[in-house]
């Protein structure tokens, strides 16, 4: 008898002990008192009211009298109870009492009986149900232990690498734990061992579970799916039982794959915890973690691959060699890549002729390949919509825009409102369009957006940007603020349409401070918390040792470097006020104009 059924043995006879209990309890209790609704008297008691005449009628069963006195209610006669006692003249007295007596046929053994059913039937019903789900395998009380990982077998993960693109750099580290897998003699011939685990990290949306999915794919291996946040419940302990019974059903398994999705759920550093004297539950479920991955009993064919974009909150014993040997970095697509993955998710989408993918990729810079999935699939429903047999390049615009931007609002501007959000975006794009080293306007807007925007400009990229130099960025800060310096140009007034604009100009201009060292009041110096750099965005968060006077010196800096860009758009667009004007004119006519366009109408105040 192996462990299971033991378990499923000791559950039931159990739980039969406790049924069997509380039918008694019930039956004593509850059932018996109900039944009677009886009020007990003595046996001397019941011979004293005989003798005094003030008993009107008794029953008589093998165990009890029962009896109703004169005066009584008729509708609802109060009966006695007697426990019966061996008294042979007990029919001569209540012959002579002249009171009215009858027998009545033995029922106690049914009522009990009765009694017992009504117990035990519903317990019966219950321990059946838990019984089945057992079997099952089903989240019961018994199984609250119990991995929730999710079992694949490997060629039926339905992926593979040519599933996934824009990743090859990821997928040759990768190729390497597939061989290992199909062939490991080839490798253990020289005495080099399988990685006991693969860290996959980047930002949100760039594969990473894909690419889990299809190394199993590939290798043709089980896979084991779970996120980090089924390790953890209430109960003190469950998360580190169910990494035991995850690493046991693995090892079953061998050679598999065990994917972690979101790690940092229950990877997170111990430093803070063990400060505070505290030891939760996540703390034991990451240390039972570390002793499956690199504990006294090796994992032979396990393979461990888990995915965040965290990373820099994980504990570092998590992170050393013998638990994840490596870290694989799957960053945002290039061009290239971003063009094979619109390959890929256009593959069953019928494309007219004007569609050009390259394109499509090449101003969909800093996109992940869920967003580009994303705007496929707008794409299209934006092509049915308009009843379309083919997805053309104005419903990709439109589905990139709605992504960007938000979807366009009928609302109707008053037209003073309307000629200053024209005048903004014309100065977004007119000093984008001026600057040597900004990325190119492809269209601009003064349509309301879903998102809160009263306009919108988009710049085409014409390469993916690794490197920014000091004075690359302080152009992007002039073209960020260009919007409001065309407000001042021609209004002589600022309004609140330029808040994000001034948050990310804050937030890029503060950066170049405290961890560019674009400063000379403050010298090649890093002054942000290394919290501050994560894949989700840097958070701006200070060193915690720096003086009140350095902190007085990053603010003045920053805000220097603000107004410089500032003073930098203004005086362009003083410059160049008549091309402002042209571009605002057409914005308030046709309310969108184009790239195209905006450079037809800067390159014509030139020649003149």
């Amino acid at each position: 008898m192996d462990n299971k059924q033991k378990k499923k043995v000791g559950f039931s006879i159990g739980y039969f002990g406790l049924m069997m209990l509380l039918a008694w309890v019930f039956q004593i209790l509850v059932y018996q008192p109900m039944v009677l609704r009886l009020q007990e008297v003595p046996y001397s008691e019941f011979l004293r009211k005989l003798e005094s005449g003030e008993i009107e009628e008794v029953v008589l069963s093998e165990s009890r009298l029962l009896y109703t006195c004169c005066g009584d209610d008729e509708a609802n006669p109060r009966r006695h109870n007697v426990v019966r006692v061996d008294d042979p003249d007990l029919i001569e007295r209540l012959t002579e009492a002249g009171v009215k007596f009858s027998a009545e046929a033995s029922a106690g053994g049914l009522v009990s009986q009765l009694g017992w059913i009504i117990t035990l039937l519903p317990l019966a019903l219950i321990w059946y149900f838990l019984f089945r789900r057992m079997q099952q395998g089903g989240a019961s009380v018994m199984s609250i232990g119990k991995s929730k990982a999710r079992e694949i077998a490997g060629e039926l993960t339905g992926v593979k690498f040519e599933d996934v693109g824009g990743l090859d750099e990821v997928e040759v580290e990768l190729r390497e734990i597939i061989d290992f897998l199909k062939d490991p003699q080839r490798y253990t011939r020289l005495g080099a061992k399988l990685p006991k685990g693969v860290l996959l990290v980047g930002p949100p949306g760039t594969g990473k579970t894909l690419l889990a999915r299809a190394t199993a794919g590939e290798a043709g291996v089980p896979f084991f799916s779970i996120s980090g946040s089924d390790f953890v419940e209430m109960f003190v302990g469950v998360g580190a039982a169910r990494v035991r019974d995850l690493f046991e059903q693995a090892k079953a398994k061998a050679p598999c794959i065990v994917f972690i999705d979101e790690i940092d759920a229950i990877g997170q550093s111990r430093a803070s915890a063990m400060s505070l004297g505290t030891n939760d539950e996540r703390e034991q479920t990451l240390n039972q973690l570390l002793a499956e991955m690199d504990g006294f009993e090796a994992n032979n064919g396990v393979v461990i691959m888990a995915a965040t974009n965290r990373p820099e909150v994980l504990d570092k014993a998590l992170l050393r060699p013998g638990r994840f040997d490596r870290q694989v970095q799957v960053v945002l697509p290039t061009d290239t890549g971003r063009q094979q993955i619109l390959q890929i998710h256009t593959a069953k989408v019928p494309l007219a002729e004007d569609v050009s993918l390259a394109r499509l990729a090449q101003i969909t810079a800093g996109f992940s390949g869920a967003d580009l999935a994303n705007i496929v699939n707008e794409a299209a429903l934006l092509a049915v919509r308009q009843e379309r047999q083919r997805v053309t390049m104005e419903d990709f615009d439109m589905a990139i825009e709605r992504v960007v931007a938000g979807l366009q609002r009928p609302m109707t501007l008053k037209p003073e409102l309307k000629r200053r959000v024209a005048y903004h975006e014309g100065g977004h794009a007119l000093v984008a369009q001026l600057l040597p080293s900004t990325d190119p306007v492809h269209k601009v807007s003064v349509i309301p957006t879903s998102k809160g925007a009263l306009g919108y400009t988009m710049h085409m990229p014409e390469e993916d940007t690794y490197l920014l130099s000091k004075q690359e960025l302080q152009e992007q800060l002039a073209v960020m603020l260009g919007g409001r310096a065309a407000e001042w140009v021609i209004f002589h007034d600022r309004s609140t349409g330029a808040a994000n604009d001034l948050e990310r100009v804050s937030a890029i201009a503060r950066r170049m401070v405290t961890e560019f060292g674009m400063t000379e009041a403050l010298g090649p110096v890093r002054y942000a918390s290394d919290a501050g750099m994560s894949y989700l965005g840097p958070s701006n968060m200070m060193r915690q040792d720096i003086s009140p006077e350095t902190a007085r010196t990053i603010d003045v800096e920053t805000r220097r470097i603000v107004e410089e860009s500032e003073a930098l758009a203004v005086r362009l667009l003083e410059e160049r006020s008549d091309a402002l004007h042209q571009i605002a004119t057409v914005l308030l006519e046709k309310e969108v104009i184009g790239g195209d366009e905006i450079r037809r109408i800067v390159e014509r105040g030139d020649a003149a």
